[in-house]
């Protein structure tokens, strides 16, 4: 006989989940399971739609990361013109996708996973949260916001709004910066610089009193994907794939991303609308779509990278690896590498606000339908992103193909889940403390529910644990 314990909303994510764990005969955990149960069908419904169009509307995708999807929809469609754009445009397109990086990534670590790693995985739930760690950190807690707002003014100042920005379009950008809005920023980023400074220093000393969840938040080995420039650097919008095992050797590199379908598959399961992806040439060997587990997102990168590629970067990357040993394969780490990329993106921010192309006014290339085919490919706060478009010959969308880098970390989030119910939980109830440890397990990976499924919603999380025969033996629903 086995029990089954399902948390049931997940909280502290952004879309809406729930939690199986399984219990054995003796109470044991036998498995344990991450289901997405919301749908939204983004790929159907943009079918009729004209390719000008496909930028803005598929950033409504979401309201954390619009400009994740703008840059990669923005990118197809210049492949179905096929221009060059601009070397302005190339300029500003990377600046805002910096300032994507920046206010996500703040918005994960301050707002979602500080309660936990300031507060404690066993403090009281009711102040477990945001305002619980104002009250706790007031000034951590205010940089940690006036850190993100930075990231959102960035992407303000060059598409008109903080969420869903008209700006990216096929072939370049609508606009530049002024040398006023320039200035603006440019005077911000070292207060930036030092509250992410701060932020990483803070966290590296709270390391010791997590050492149980290290070896138990998705503690495995894996291939690590994600786009890297031609010389190895870290890289965030363009770039070749990499892909390395958990011992850092280079299992496919140079890979034109263009080209995913080569060597990604695409899986359903029954009980998620998260779609599955898989590194194909390892699942066709092994005969397994679970062979060709991968991991995307700042942990990937960051583990990718020869080098961050700017100064204090560099300096945290190596800190990070000389701590770690070499390929970091804890899931855990993701909240360092969040820092460690804000630190990098921040510094680049910098550096591209100096540059005069920023305030050039070509921006545009100026194009009809040249082709029918075409696929962008951009790194989003939580991993590479894939927007694949077919078009008629009046540039109007038959077909589209979204791979959200949610979806593939979908193997390694199930793996992650069971791995820290084997550790924490013991049937038939769920102790706060144990249930969450398993949220929080999520959370380390920042999933964002409503790209991944195309759904909409608030966070809420259900958790069940379930005996041998499916029989309810606890709930926990939240949300």
């Amino acid at each position: 006989m086995t029990d089954t314990i399902l948390i049931d909303p997940v909280s502290r994510i952004e879309g809406h989940a729930k939690i199986t764990i399984r219990l054995d005969g003796d109470g044991a955990v036998s498995d344990a399971r991450f289901h997405v149960t919301e749908f939204r069908g983004f790929e159907e419904f943009c079918k009729g739609r004209p390719l000008f169009e496909m930028p803005s509307l598929t950033a409504r995708t979401c309201g954390i990361c619009p400009v994740s999807h703008l840059m990669a929809s923005s990118k197809a469609g210049d492949a179905i013109l096929s221009v060059q754009i601009p070397p302005a445009a190339v300029a500003l397109r990377r600046l805002m996708n910096l300032g994507q990086i920046v206010q996500s990534h703040a918005l994960s670590f301050f707002h979602l996973s500080a309660p936990d790693l300031l507060l404690g995985m066993d403090s009281d739930p009711s102040t477990r949260n945001v305002f619980g760690l104002i009250g706790a950190d007031p000034d951590l807690a205010r940089k940690g916001i006036r850190l993100r707002q930075f990231g959102q003014d960035v992407i303000r100042e060059l598409g008109g709004a903080k969420i869903h920005p008209a700006w990216a379009v096929p072939g370049g950008v609508r606009s530049s910066l002024t040398e006023a809005q320039r200035d603006g920023l440019a005077g911000r980023v070292p207060e930036a610089l030092a509250t992410a400074q701060e932020a990483l220093a803070t966290y590296r000393d709270l390391l010791k009193g997590f050492e149980r969840e290290i070896e138990a938040f998705g503690e495995f080995p894996s291939l690590f994907f994600g786009l890297i420039a031609p010389d190895g650097r870290w890289e965030h919008y363009d770039g070749r794939i990499r892909i390395i095992d958990a011992q850092g050797n280079r299992v496919a590199d140079g890979l034109d991303p263009t080209e995913y379908r080569s060597y990604v598959g695409e899986r359903t399961e029954p009980d998620s609308y998260l779609k599955t992806p898989y590194y194909r040439p390892a699942a066709d060997e092994a005969g397994d779509p679970a062979a060709g587990m991968y991991r995307v997102g700042p942990l990937a990168r960051v583990n990718l990278c020869d080098r961050m590629g700017t100064p204090l970067a560099d300096e945290a990357l190596d800190e990070f690896r000389e701590r770690i040993g070499g390929v970091a394969t804890s899931s855990f780490h993701y909240h360092e590498a969040r820092l460690i990329e804000i630190i990098a993106a921040l510094e680049r921010i910098g550096d591209r606000l100096a540059d005069p192309l920023v305030t050039e006014s070509r921006v545009r290339a100026e194009a009809g339908i040249n082709a029918d085919h075409g696929v962008g490919v951009s790194e989003a706060p939580r991993g590479t992103l894939f927007h694949d478009y077919r078009v008629d010959g009046h540039g109007i969308i038959t077909g589209v193909n979204m791979i959200i880098a949610t979806g593939q970390n979908n193997l390694a989030m199930n793996r992650t889940v069971r791995q820290i119910a084997e550790e924490f939980v013991i049937g038939p109830e769920i102790p706060e403390g144990a249930l969450n440890r398993v949220e929080a397990g999520i959370r380390a990976f920042d999933p964002c529910l409503s790209c991944s499924t195309h759904a909409v919603g608030r966070m809420p999380l259900h958790v069940t644990l379930e005996d041998a025969g499916g029989g309810i033996l606890d709930e926990v629903i939240r949300g």
